[in-house]
């Protein structure tokens, strides 16, 4: 995997084989970022990654300048390695092996930014807990964003908050704001069944 942009732009990160993980595409992951730049400066800004996996997503936060980073992950050999690259590159992130949700119910703190990409094959529920957890805690701060990385199958718009949904190859990101209606709005002009994975 690549960081896009920041200070380590271009730096190719190697994860170890074997970790249970299905990471952002480079190409997702610059459309995603592409949308957040027209929302954010991400200097310093506090970000919460759920279901972490290798860090990718961390990675790109931490070398644009957002600090804290807090990367949250279930495998011992994801947050690991997590913690390996951020010692190696000199990241603000603190990695931490947990269940997402046993995390956010005892979870403390607020977030600029929430990303989370759970593995593809949960089922919608558990998709929509993730949401819905997040704003009954109060986890995201008022002028803040959650992104929630899913598969064209699962279906987000109709939940509270939800603002906006964009899709790139086999992926989608809704995007939610507090205070938003439901009302759905969706850009699949960068959708490409061939690319899905």
């Amino acid at each position: 995997m690549r960081i896009i942009s920041g200070k380590y732009k271009g730096r190719r990160i190697f994860p170890p084989k074997g970790l249970p993980v299905r990471p952002t595409t480079d190409m997702s992951k610059e459309a995603l970022f592409n949308v957040l730049n027209n929302h954010f400066s991400f200097e310093g800004l506090k970000i919460l990654d759920l279901f972490a996996g290798t860090g990718n997503i961390s990675f790109e936060f931490a070398s644009r300048g957002s600090t804290p980073i807090t990367s949250v992950d279930a495998d011992f050999g994801c947050v690991k390695f997590i913690k390996q690259v951020a010692a190696e590159y000199d990241f603000n992130i603190a990695a931490t092996k947990s269940d997402v949700f046993q995390f956010l119910e005892r979870n403390k703190a607020t977030y600029d930014i929430i990303f989370a990409d759970p593995p593809y094959g949960l089922d919608q529920k558990t998709f929509e807990k993730v949401v819905l957890t997040v704003f009954e805690k109060d986890i995201l701060q008022e002028d803040g964003m959650m992104v929630i990385e899913h598969s064209k199958y699962t279906k987000l718009e109709h939940l509270p908050n939800f603002s906006f949904q964009k899709g790139y190859g086999g992926s989608f990101f809704s995007f939610f704001e507090i205070g938003k209606s439901s009302e759905e709005e969706i850009d699949e002009e960068d959708f490409d069944d061939s690319q899905e994975e």
